[in-house]
């Protein structure tokens, strides 16, 4: 009987362990190349998504420079419509009431 100690695998020969050594480096470049692929695909589409982020962020100062520029004209527009709809009920009920004026927040212009 042989104890677990004693347990030596075989001996492969030199041919063998050559080859081995051989399919691990093809199997380490192949997937190095897999890796850069990879970082190369995502650091494109993550330049993409920066680039589009940073148009957006353009695009909404515009509008809301827009916005602050017009803000006077837009509460001027908005009194007169709670104005109208004081005076006719079913343009309160139908447009003021879908659009969230409240008449109480806009009273007329002094």
């Amino acid at each position: 009987m042989t104890d677990m100690n004693d347990f030596q695998p075989p001996l492969n020969s030199q041919a063998d362990l050559s080859d081995q050594v051989a399919a691990l480096r093809r199997q380490t470049f192949a997937l190095l190349l897999a890796l850069i692929v990879v970082s190369a695909t995502l650091t494109g589409y993550l330049y993409l998504q920066a680039r589009h982020a940073r148009q957006d962020i353009e695009r909404t100062t515009q509008i809301l420079q827009a916005l602050d520029k017009n803000r006077a004209g837009i509460q001027n527009f908005v009194r007169q419509l709670a104005a109208y709809g004081q005076k006719n009920p079913d343009f309160q009920q139908q447009v003021l009431k879908k659009y969230g004026i409240s008449i109480t927040n806009f009273p007329a212009k002094k």
